[in-house]
């Protein structure tokens, strides 16, 4: 769990943020469909040596940024609100930058919060954020510290669901298994056809696959490595199929 803390200061405040991970329920997977986006189904089996999957991935991936230092203003939300808005404004600001640090890649970002904020200590407000069109839960609960009228507020926020996409695991692909990733015999990047962002449950299967082409991929003989697109605690992971 990563937290980050906003504080309220009077008119001038600035509020610090407290960022919250949790497991996700049952319920599956939310995808927003975007242009140029298609729907793969999952596959939890080895690939056969010559069964290519269709979205080839050639060469690094633009606009991708793995590393939140490499990627200057390209996920931030402009303008900021102004110091002296609501906090429900500034926690829908808040929640929309989260999203996009779980993107890692820059896109068309909202957030509701339809019943406000809370001011209550212990209180729990019910916010919905979106990365082009996938929509991810959030809880955001005041610190059970606050007092009634106090000139500081803070509060965590805690993403009930893990963002998926597209872009991004193909960048991790071509990172951890592309000529400059220093794994022996690695080639041929694919992946399934995926939903342009999906929110899915942590610590769940998407049911997607990725795959590379080793030279000793089944009992030392030439052909496709799966690997399967999990959603882990925060974000999604590549893991080979044994």
């Amino acid at each position: 769990m990563q937290l980050s803390k906003h504080l309220l200061v009077g008119a001038l405040a600035a509020v610090l943020l407290t960022s919250a991970c949790s497991s996700g329920s049952d319920s599956g997977a939310d995808a927003g469909l975007g242009s140029g986006s298609g729907s793969g189904s999952g596959s939890s089996s080895k690939a056969a040596a010559g069964a290519a999957l269709p979205v080839a991935v050639d060469g690094p991936v633009a606009d991708v940024y793995l590393r939140s230092s490499s990627s200057g203003d390209a996920l931030r939300v402009k303008p900021a609100p102004d110091r002296s808005a609501p906090l429900v404004e500034k926690v829908e600001f808040a929640l929309r930058e989260d999203l996009l640090s779980q993107a890692h890649t820059p896109g068309e970002t909202t957030a509701k919060c339809p019943d406000g904020i809370t001011q209550k200590a212990g209180a729990v407000s019910l916010c919905v954020a979106t990365f082009e069109g996938a929509e991810v839960p959030y809880e955001v609960k005041i610190s059970d510290s606050y007092t009634e009228g106090s000139m500081i507020i803070s509060y965590t926020k805690t993403p009930k669901k893990g963002l998926l996409v597209a872009r991004t695991v193909q960048a991790m692909l071509y990172e951890q298994y592309g000529p400059e990733s220093g794994y022996e015999g690695a080639g041929k990047l694919a992946c399934q056809e995926m939903p342009v962002a999906g929110a899915y449950d942590f610590d769940t299967d998407t049911g997607f696959t990725c795959q590379y082409w080793s030279e000793h991929a089944d009992d030392g003989k030439p052909g496709y490595t799966t690997l399967k697109v999990r959603m882990n605690s925060r974000n999604a992971d590549l893991q080979p199929v044994r």
